[in-house]
């Protein structure tokens, strides 16, 4: 039996070894590190209860420019483990997570132009959308479709900032208080 739980620190080892046999993009442990410690509640792994092996997992993260967005990093399942539905509850776990914990708008991925099996699991069953080709993404010079998946829409009146976001609210506190002064100065001179 499998279970799909949040990754940690201890699972780190076990995901590189599900990337390494599956995957030709290869991570150094340091980059699942940086994912799990800034954005813990984003990865996801597939873990054989019987052997407490990782079988596979989710490495995702938060974009820091333009609005709240989620990115798919990487994705893997062992081939022994394939064809359970593995990929995609380790998908929407993370996407649940993205949108309720982050406020994520969406979320975003690249995969292989040459790559059938994710792009059946992206676009039929996860109903991502092809949002642009890149050239040579890869490192071998392949090209990539970089897909995005509508997570929420836009709060009404936040034009997607993010909760709790202090930047912006000051921002807007500032611009308020600049029109009020502009009003009352409007309002003094007609007096």
């Amino acid at each position: 039996m499998v279970s799909i739980r949040q990754a940690r620190v201890e699972d780190l080892l076990g995901m590189q070894n599900c990337n390494l046999h599956n995957l030709p993009e290869n991570y150094q442990l340091k980059y699942y590190l940086y994912h799990i410690l800034t954005w813990p509640q984003l990865s996801y792994v597939a873990e054989e209860l019987k052997s407490n092996k990782i079988v596979g997992y989710v490495l995702a993260k938060m974009e820091e420019e333009g609005e709240p967005h989620g990115h798919i990093t990487s994705l893997s399942v062992m081939r022994t483990y394939r064809r359970l539905g593995l990929a995609e509850k380790l998908m929407r776990q993370s996407q649940q997570a993205m949108a309720q914990v982050f406020g994520g708008l969406y979320v975003s991925l690249h995969v292989r132009k040459s790559n059938k099996a994710a792009l059946s699991l992206y676009k039929d069953t996860l109903e991502f959308k092809v949002h642009e080709v890149e050239k040579k993404y890869y490192a071998d010079g392949e090209d990539a479709y970089a897909m995005r998946k509508q997570l929420q829409d836009k709060p009404a009146g936040t034009g997607g900032k993010k909760k709790g976001d202090k930047g912006a609210e000051r921002e807007a506190d500032g611009k308020e208080k600049e029109k009020e002064k502009r009003e009352e100065g409007i309002e003094a001179r007609e007096a």
